[in-house]
């Protein structure tokens, strides 16, 4: 039984002075219970990102769900603003996605693009962890309900939804989308130098092709739906490799 429900349900058998005391004691408690959420949320994502045993990143996705938590990304969404940047939570009632400057505060900016803070940001250790903050309204909500099919690319995951939805950056860039273009930000990617000669100049030419971590786009595409769409409602066409998207 969760924690609030136990003390409702204590509150009403027991005499006031001894509630209160009980009271007490299970407030550390609960706040332990978050903690530990936000511990597992950490790994949850982690063992995805870096391709850690699917068993043991199960157990850490149970864990962190079954504590009430999410698993959580920063992201960007190049359907909307590519020079912003987002957090994408799941949980079991969809997907959540808050602008990581309403988490954070302002952010830092290079040549027009933000920067991520660093790790000693408090409030955005708690949300990667996935504690989500109770005082910001996310920019956007999914129900799992919505997605009708999930794409997996080199470098991007795209969300097809049965509606239009609003979405604003951090920047107040607007948009009407029922497609989500996400980088959920992981491991980089590769580059595949190809040689090919030249007999006219008598010259080899090397050409770099950079080649995106596909094979974590499907980790994540397939832990997502085995954890939230156990009924196979949601289309998974299969992924196209190449130098693209």
């Amino acid at each position: 039984m969760p924690i609030a429900a136990e003390l409702v349900a204590m509150a009403r058998l027991m005499p006031l002075p001894l509630f209160l005391v009980v009271w007490a004691l299970a407030t550390p408690r609960a706040a332990t219970a978050r903690s530990n959420a936000c511990e597992s949320g950490h790994r949850a994502r982690d063992y995805v990102v870096e391709g850690v045993d699917a068993r043991q990143a199960d157990e850490e996705w149970r864990r962190t769900l079954d504590d009430g938590g999410a698993i959580a990304w920063t992201s960007t969404l190049y359907d909307v603003d590519m020079k912003s940047f987002f957090v994408v939570a799941f949980d079991r009632q969809g997907i959540r996605i808050y602008r990581l400057a309403d988490i954070t505060g302002p952010l830092k900016t290079h040549l027009g693009v933000a920067e991520l803070p660093g790790r000693n940001s408090a409030a955005l250790w708690r949300v990667l962890g996935g504690c989500m903050p109770a005082n910001v309204a996310p920019a956007a909500e999914i129900r799992w309900a919505s997605v009708r099919e999930i794409r997996s690319g080199n470098w991007v995951l795209w969300f097809e939804l049965d509606h239009k939805i609003p979405i604003v950056s951090d920047r107040r860039k607007r948009k009407n989308v029922d497609q989500i273009m996400v980088n959920l930000h992981g491991p980089g990617g590769d580059v595949d130098y190809r040689r090919s000669w030249d007999p006219r100049l008598g010259v080899s030419n090397v050409r770099g092709i950079g080649i995106g971590p596909a094979a974590y786009q499907e980790r994540v595409r397939y832990t997502l739906v085995k954890f939230f769409d156990p009924e196979g409602r949601i289309k998974l066409p299969k992924q196209k490799r190449g130098a693209g998207w």
